[in-house]
């Protein structure tokens, strides 16, 4: 799974890099478009045949037709870089076997043309200095938007230079660590004795950054953050928080009697009447002086509540206009009076004897 990661990483960045190519080309190119190219390198094995059919796929995807010709016709790759094969090529085509329409063949791609050269050519860099090739190279600007040449190594061959000459301009690939530095100076100078026009030079086989460059944004102090680590860490944060929730603890106040309505035969308290102001002490701390202060302040409301219920409700006592109750009732207060020195009052003139 990370090697595929890894190769559609390495994907991206080729065809990312392959259109900043083309559009520093074009920038290059402002008043004078550029519409043939040649690549080439200084030595072997530089990347020239995949840095030019990634160059071709850009100018496809852009919407402009592009035509790749088959330059070295000593080492052929791009038919197989390609994975298509065609019965003729630019020799049939000079030889007037065949036009130029009836030998170009299709990659698959849409807007992507290929013009292949035919195996076991004596002489390369004659062919290439003829007019039948240079009417070659008329025809396909003609046809085509853009035409890209893959070309041997001009380090040990002539050939890029000669075709350097037919051609708008001129693209000098390089592998990083790769070629020493006076080969690429000998190959610059090949090229500028031709009086070639040289763009400038495309890098090959650097060190990727990962895909996650392309879709990195910045955090509040410059620092580059990957969305999906973030997505997954706040996940991850999340669950963590719901599994260590704890519930609210019941709180240890005692609620007193509960209001019972719509019951038959029962009445309701006053204590019922006050349910917000319990609902407002149940909801005290926890802590143990608050809790303390919270049960004597609902004692007291309780106390309270008790006695306002005795005034408001007198009770009736089915004995109280008995004689009996009224004899010990007086009797209790006489010894009562008697034993504080209490005078007796005349209730019949209301003075004391």
């Amino acid at each position: 799974m990370a090697k595929k990661k890894k190769a559609a990483s390495n994907t991206l960045e080729i065809q990312n890099a392959a259109k900043t190519m083309l559009a520093n080309i074009r920038f290059a190119s402002v008043d004078n478009p550029m519409q043939s190219i040649v690549l080439t390198s200084a030595v072997p094995n530089e990347g020239k045949t995949t840095t030019t059919i990634e160059l071709a796929k850009s100018i496809a995807s852009s919407g402009n037709s592009v035509l790749l010709v088959e330059a070295d016709m000593r080492r052929r790759s791009a038919a197989s870089a390609l994975g298509v094969h065609a019965t003729h090529g630019a020799y049939a085509v000079m030889s007037r076997a065949l036009t130029l329409q009836e030998a170009v063949i299709t990659t698959g791609i849409p807007n992507f043309y290929f013009l292949d050269t035919e195996p076991n050519i004596p002489n390369p860099a004659d062919l290439l200095s003829s007019r039948a090739y240079a009417k070659l190279v008329d025809d396909a600007c003609n046809s085509y938007d853009y035409v890209l040449f893959d070309t041997p190594p001009v380090g040990t061959f002539v050939d890029a230079a000669i075709l350097s000459r037919l051609v708008d301009g001129v693209i000098l690939v390089v592998k990083i660590g790769g070629a020493k530095r006076d080969e690429i100076l000998t190959a610059y100078d090949q090229l500028q004795k031709a009086e070639a026009h040289i763009i400038g030079a495309c890098a090959t086989f650097c060190e990727g950054t990962g895909s996650e460059y392309y879709y990195a944004y910045y955090n509040k102090d410059n620092q580059r953050v990957n969305p999906e680590k973030e997505a997954r860490r706040a996940q991850k944060k999340g669950e963590s928080g719901s599994m260590g929730a704890v519930a609210p603890a019941t709180p240890a106040i005692p609620r007193g009697p509960r209001r019972q309505a719509g019951q038959p035969g029962q009445h309701q308290s006053a204590h019922a009447q006050n349910q917000p102001s319990q609902q407002r002490v149940n909801q005290a701390p926890q802590a143990g002086r608050a809790q303390r202060a919270a049960q004597q302040a609902q004692q007291a409301q309780q106390a309270h509540t008790s006695q306002t219920q005795g005034s408001n409700q007198p009770t009736v006592n089915p004995v109280s206009n008995s004689q009996s109750w009224k004899k010990s009732a007086v009797a209790a207060g006489v010894q009562q009076a008697r034993r504080s020195n209490t005078p007796r009052i005349d209730r019949s003139q209301g003075k004391r004897r």
